[in-house]
């Protein structure tokens, strides 16, 4: 049982690899303007996460749709899954920013890089199974019968 969880994780590592990659890049983008938008606009911590939020969503969805899963799935319907799936993201960081930060006095950036670290390995499953999952097309003709062309004159 664990050697096949072993093999069946093992053999996800190029993929996961790749998640990793974006997930790392976003982070760098995240924490770059968590601070600029903290420390030179002068945002509140919790103010500045939902603004940066927003820009964050566009990148790693797409950068992981084509890229990490390459997906070739209803583009539409994977983001409602994927807005889904961020927005619990988003509120826990709101929360966890609003708890760690402004109730306990935790350094900010400290706060959200936990949060993240934290969301890293159930997100990429979840992307993998649900977000991006592939799906049979099935396609759906009408059935033929015989000569029968439906009123169709025949040639």
């Amino acid at each position: 049982m664990l050697k096949k969880l072993f093999l069946h994780l093992w053999s996800m590592r190029q993929q996961f690899a790749r998640y990793f990659v974006i997930g790392l890049s976003g982070v760098i983008l995240d924490i770059g303007s968590l601070y600029l938008l903290k420390e030179f606009l002068h945002f509140r911590p919790v103010v500045a996460v939902i603004i940066n939020g927003v820009f964050l969503l566009n990148y790693v969805f797409f950068l992981n749709k084509h890229w990490a899963f390459k997906s070739h799935g209803i583009t539409h319907k994977q983001m409602v899954r994927f807005f889904i799936l961020a927005g619990l993201n988003y509120a826990i960081s709101v929360v966890w920013m609003y708890i760690f930060n402004h109730k306990f006095g935790f350094n900010y950036l400290l706060v959200r890089i936990a949060n993240i670290a934290l969301s890293v390995a159930w997100n990429f499953l979840l992307y993998k199974y649900w977000v991006y999952k592939h799906e049979e097309t099935v396609i759906v003709s009408p059935p033929f019968q015989g000569g029968d062309r439906g009123g169709l004159p025949s040639f």
